[in-house]
């Protein structure tokens, strides 16, 4: 497996202690997660029925503000594994660094992969690849610029999974545009990431394709029931944007004495140049606080936001010691 956050096993092998003494902020995953919903025993012993599936497909239009044909599958993650079978093998450009599963998955499938590091060096690709907010450095880029390079490109694809807390940066109402293609990723936001829910937005013909590739259950009832509950709860949405947004910045003023130095990030998860990553990840463990560190960036420190008081506490002793 390469290299994600989530690798609570290799801290307690590392550290010790219980899954459940850990506080896990090696992900951008909402730690006050969307309240339990009891899903029903059908939900759990029947096979998911078109029209259930079509429910949870206008609840993710809602929530993500389009009309646009929609495809509910095992999380962001399953899209990118069928990206390279929508089109014929080509060129695909990639702005980077970001999440670093879609060049393994479009390699393997023989497609020729370059990263870039600029929007308009993505031109001329036949695939090109843009997250917007990016992880790890929460880089973004305005809906306009991502809608000019729609001719300069043969399909664009928008990986959305952390812009829920950020709609103004959302393309999905209008990606019913031709050659353009958006994810959205349910677990981040919602907190649920168990549950592997995950969204394409984008014309018909291409949301027709994946949802042929999928198969005819692609998601779960207990995703479905979930689901479907969360995505139209719009009160719950708006309040959790308003408090990430404000413990974005506590979490930047908690870790500042510290002398790390913010480098981007989202209202999920912040980035810092600590000047020694596994330096810091190592004193942050030994309070069973798990981080991300990155091979290729030596000094960047990925820290997730604690959700309760309690965590909140125990990360300001371990980063006071």
């Amino acid at each position: 497996m390469r290299e994600h956050g989530g690798n609570i096993d290799q801290a307690r092998q590392r550290f010790g202690g219980r899954a459940e003494d850990w506080i896990d902020l090696s992900t951008g995953i909402n730690r006050l997660p969307y309240p339990a919903v009891e899903v029903s025993l059908p939900q759990w012993s029947a096979l998911p029925s078109r029209s259930e599936i079509e429910a949870l497909h206008q609840a993710a239009q809602h929530a993500y503000g389009t009309t646009a044909p929609i495809v509910a599958l095992g999380g962001a993650q399953a899209v990118i594994q069928l990206l390279p079978q929508l089109a014929p093998l080509g060129r695909a450009r990639i702005l980077a660094p970001t999440y670093n599963e879609y060049a393994p998955v479009l390699l393997a499938a023989g497609w020729e992969v370059e990263e870039v590091g600029e929007l308009d060096a993505l031109a001329a690709a036949d695939l090109a690849i843009v997250v917007n907010p990016n992880n790890p450095d929460g880089r973004c880029h305005e809906p306009r610029e991502l809608v000019a390079l729609l001719p300069r490109v043969g399909r664009l694809v928008i990986d959305e999974s952390f812009a829920d807390a950020l709609p103004h940066l959302s393309l999905a109402g209008e990606a019913d545009r031709p050659g353009l293609l958006i994810l959205r990723s349910f677990g981040k936001f919602y907190g649920l990431a168990g549950l592997r829910l995950g969204f394409a937005v984008g014309n018909a013909t291409d949301i027709a394709a994946l949802a042929a590739m999928s198969g005819p259950w692609p998601v779960s009832g207990a995703a479905i029931a979930i689901g479907r509950r969360a995505l139209l709860d719009d009160a719950w949405a708006k309040a959790t944007s308003v408090r990430l947004a404000r413990d974005s910045v506590r979490l930047d003023a908690m870790v500042q004495p510290q002398g790390w130095r913010l480098v981007g990030g989202t209202p999920l998860f912040r980035l810092y140049e600590t000047g020694d990553a596994l330096a810091a990840q190592d004193k942050l463990a030994r309070g069973q606080i798990w981080s991300r560190v990155f091979a290729q960036k030596p000094t960047w420190l990925r820290l997730g936001l604690p959700g309760s008081e309690t965590e909140w506490t125990r990360l300001a002793e371990v980063l006071s010691r």
